[in-house]
């Protein structure tokens, strides 16, 4: 899934650039791609790990590099926040990682991985409807967004999409995505610390702590061993930690600062595009009619979306 930080980027960052250097379509070209990839690393990683452990051992990784790196880069004064801000990161980094990409891991087990991508896609959906509920006014784009949003879902969920692990997996993965889009708008509104990457660092061990907590009740460890795991899934758990939760990110959390909003915001809808094509192409996923005409669908709806909020911001 994207940045911790992303919906918090979309409404404080006002003075941008209005140009992309080649510097920051490289990046760019980095978050389409390694973000994309997360969803094939992820179906990967739970062929032969369990998913909620593999999901805390990867936040509690990548959080823990994030640490040691910004204590070596700026030392211990870069990683003090206030009790406040902590409990905050805390909570956001539970629904966004733990509610969020934990149970990503979990419907892979069931689902192929670009129909998972699609499904996270209806993230921006959810956040414009909670946004809603708290008194804000979506523009007409937004709102036929939300409506192109809806009937995307009711297409990827039509009968003879697959057998009923499906439907289960596609059940958590939704629930999974509300809970991402609860904690991006919270995410904006509660007091984190100012340092971008310590927020993600805190956040990604609390998530991190918060999924192998599920893991435990889910019975996990329970007949778990090592020498089972392949040397793929290990390899892309390595990716994930690495690349997609350090690598990208950085890459992201730049591009908040150097490159326009609205075309660094079009990573929502390239990534499950690139999910797609990588899990058809990798792992042979089918390309069902669901799958190509819900995709599409949902594709548009985020497109509008953030359209909506581009012209919005003008």
């Amino acid at each position: 899934m994207a940045s911790t930080k992303a919906s918090a980027g979309l409404e404080q960052l006002a003075h941008r650039p209005q140009s992309m250097s080649g510097m920051a379509w490289l990046a760019l070209t980095v978050v389409y791609i390694v973000w994309g990839s997360t969803y094939l690393g992820i179906r990967i990683t739970v062929e032969t790990l369990p998913p909620l452990l593999s999901a805390g051992a990867r936040f509690i990784t990548a959080g823990a590099l994030l640490i040691a790196l910004l204590a070596w880069r700026r030392g211990a004064t870069a990683l003090r926040v206030a009790p406040r801000q902590l409990a905050s990161a805390a909570l956001v980094g539970l629904l966004l990682l733990t509610g969020g990409n934990g149970l990503a891991f979990l419907a892979e087990t069931q689902l192929p991985s670009g129909l998972t991508a699609l499904l996270v896609a209806l993230t921006p959906v959810w956040m414009t409807l909670l946004r809603v509920g708290s008194g804000y006014r979506p523009s007409v784009m937004a709102l036929i967004g939300v409506g192109l949003g809806v009937l995307g879902l009711l297409v990827l969920t039509a009968p003879g999409l697959s057998g009923r692990t499906a439907v289960t997996g596609i059940i958590v993965m939704v629930a999974g995505t509300l809970m991402w889009a609860l904690g991006s708008v919270l995410s904006s509104r509660l007091p984190l610390p100012g340092d971008v990457f310590a927020t993600s660092a805190y956040e990604m061990l609390a998530g991190g702590a918060g999924c192998l907590l599920l893991a435990m009740l889910h019975g996990e460890p329970t007949g778990f061993h090592l020498h089972a795991v392949s040397v793929r899934s290990w390899a892309a758990l390595a990716y994930l930690v690495v690349f997609g939760s350090i690598g990208a990110f950085t890459c992201y959390a730049w591009l908040l600062h150097a490159a326009p909003l609205p075309i660094v915001s079009t990573y929502a809808y390239v990534n499950p595009v690139v999910a797609v094509i990588l899990g058809a192409l990798v792992l042979r996923e089918p390309l069902t009619w669901n799958i190509v005409i819900g995709g599409t669908v949902i594709v548009a709806a985020v497109a509008s979306i953030v359209s909506g909020e581009r012209h919005r911001s003008r």
